[in-house]
């Protein structure tokens, strides 16, 4: 584990094994704190860590808490944590780390020896003395006073080597000394079982989320039955009451707010769908005034439906507009409708004879030509006909399948001559096409006439 600070280590915590221990400590703004099993993380602004529920050393029970960093001593945190990391620091990696750097300084000093440059001299020195400053910082002032004493030697030898070299000038990086360490904050004890539950008890009043409430509670009350043996049975009998009907009344809790929110949502679906965008802002009132009388025991519920509602409310309004400007352009939709009525009556005429092409069931010259004419006529009709925006969709396919039932006919006719079954099949699948499209058209038509609705 990377150390962070300058911590002082008394000998007490040298020998200390129990600092292996990865116990942390969450400290309260209210003074209380709450164990944390390893580091805890800190997102945005939530608090998450594993909170041991049992007093078991080797292998305790765990709860994921998440509670909200405004809640939280961090001054008081931080140090705690940078004291436990520099005791298990201490307990894992202190005095190899230490080694390894008098290894590094006996070889800078052996290097010293081996070099006649005086000045080169200078340098390995002033290096040598660079990084024992600086260790103690990084290492948690692991032994500073013995640092303190190399760094004095080093000063002492490089006040000879500048004068050996007449050297008037030094960097001033070398002018501090080694930092004092700030002082370790206590180890706190391990909770006993009731301070244990307390904790849990805690952390459930801190919980943003009923669900994780709910679940700390249960806990809670599963630690006094473990735990019975050894708690004061009159305070583990009232927790244990306090606790259950607590449990109880969040369940309940929760309970009213679903069948809230369900009501609510059926009723702003009802209102959007109806376009009524007074009846959705209604709504949104009566989840306020009840949410109110519950107690806003659920405010993150509460957040949610209300975003939903706004969210049929936005589609009431957008609706509401389509409605509008669809009754706006009734009168010249139902006026383009009329004017091509005849062209859709002339196709329920073509329907049969182009069935008959697509199928080549036979077709006779008479119907080859009544095909043609009808088409000619429809083709005629619709280019006297100038379609508003909304219909021009509507129109082209009219157009589309009156050239395809020309075709169709024409093609049809020419495989008659030839006895082309190639140009048959060409012929049925213009017929094919024709009526496609105005059976596409006809369900365009309907959808012009039809009041707009909500997306399914």
């Amino acid at each position: 584990m990377a150390p962070s600070g300058a911590i002082a280590i008394s000998d007490d915590a040298r020998v200390d094994r129990s600092a292996e221990a990865p116990l942390f400590r969450v400290f309260l703004k209210d003074g209380g704190s709450l164990v944390s099993y390893g580091e805890f993380a800190r997102v945005e602004n939530q608090v998450v860590f594993s909170m041991p529920t049992s007093t078991s050393p080797d292998n305790p029970s765990l709860q994921l808490v998440n509670i909200s960093a405004d809640v939280v001593d961090w001054p008081q945190t931080d140090h705690y944590s940078d004291s436990t990391r520099a005791r298990r620091y201490l307990a894992t990696q202190a005095e190899g780390d230490y080694a390894l750097l008098t290894g590094e300084l006996a070889q800078a000093l052996n290097d010293v020896a081996l070099t006649g440059d005086a000045a080169e001299r200078l340098t390995i020195v002033e290096k040598a003395r660079k990084t024992l400053a600086e260790w103690p910082t990084t290492h948690y002032s692991y032994r500073n006073d013995d640092i303190r004493q190399m760094v004095g030697m080093l000063d002492e030898a490089l006040a000879g080597l500048r004068a050996a070299t007449g050297s008037a000038t030094f960097d001033l990086t070398f002018v501090a000394g080694v930092a004092a360490p700030k002082p370790l904050a206590p180890v706190l004890p391990t909770p006993t079982p009731k301070e244990a539950i307390e904790q849990i008890l805690t952390a459930a009043r801190l919980a943003g989320s009923p669900v994780e409430r709910v679940s700390l509670l249960t806990v809670a009350v599963g630690a006094v039955d473990r735990d019975a043996a050894t708690l004061p049975a009159d305070w583990a009998a009232r927790v244990k009451e306090s606790l259950s009907a607590e449990i109880v009344r969040e369940v309940r809790i929760d309970r009213e707010y679903r069948t809230l929110s369900q009501r609510m949502l059926k009723l702003a679906d009802q209102r959007a769908a109806d376009a009524d965008v007074r009846g959705v802002s209604t709504v949104l009132s009566q989840i306020r005034v009840r949410d109110a009388a519950m107690g806003a025991s659920r405010p993150d519920t509460i957040n949610s439906l209300v975003a939903e509602v706004e969210v049929r409310l936005d589609a009431a309004r957008r609706l509401r507009l389509a409605r509008d400007h669809w009754a706006f352009r009734q009168t010249v939709v139902r006026q383009y409708l009329g004017a091509v009525d005849v062209a859709f009556r002339n196709f329920a005429k073509l329907k049969p004879p182009l069935e008959d092409i697509k199928s080549l069931a036979g077709s006779p010259p008479a119907a080859l030509t009544a095909v043609r004419r009808v088409a000619e006529d429809i083709l005629a009709l619709t280019a006297n006909v100038v379609p508003p925006e909304e219909c021009r969709t509507t129109h082209e396919l009219i157009v589309s399948a009156a050239q395809l039932a020309d075709n169709a006919a024409l093609i049809r006719r020419d495989a008659v001559r030839s006895a082309d079954l190639t140009r048959a099949w060409n012929a049925s699948s213009a017929a094919a096409g024709a009526l496609m499209l105005v059976a596409r058209a006809e369900a365009e038509m309907q959808e012009l006439l039809r009041l707009p609705q909500l997306p399914q």
